[in-house]
């Protein structure tokens, strides 16, 4: 069975780890795309699961390959919750890269100073990786 490419605020607070009033909330206040049906908030489902980092890709464990091939390891300086995105700050070889991901996604991988990471570069963007997490 296919997926709904919209959700109700109810999914869209479960894919977030928000309560349901927050997302409304965010809504409302336009810092969450979504669409206004009546009363009801529809949310996209590609947008949300972009915010959440979810690819259609393999998680990254041990054993599994991705299709990017720029993967560096590096190790955690700084990590800034602010709303509902995260800056992680990484050393790559004596080089600081900076990453914005959501802080659902910061919080899931269980991001840490000092940690080490893997940044994988997809076109513009940088995801974070972290073995173990499963």
């Amino acid at each position: 069975m296919a997926k709904a490419e919209t959700l109700t605020a109810a999914e869209a607070a479960a894919l977030l780890h928000l309560h349901v009033k927050r997302v409304q909330s965010l809504a409302r206040a336009g810092e969450l795309p979504a669409t206004r049906v009546g009363r009801k908030w529809l949310f996209s489902r590609a947008r949300i699961e972009a915010l959440c980092g979810v690819t259609r890709t393999a998680p990254l464990t041990r054993g599994v390959e991705l299709s990017a091939r720029n993967q560096l390891r590096g190790r955690i300086l700084g990590v800034r919750r602010d709303g509902i995105m995260a800056e992680v700050r990484l050393e790559i070889g004596g080089q600081e890269l900076v990453s914005v991901i959501t802080r659902s996604s910061v919080d899931r991988l269980k991001l840490r100073v000092g940690q080490e990471v893997l940044a994988v570069i997809k076109s513009t963007e940088v995801m974070i990786g972290k073995e173990g997490t499963h």
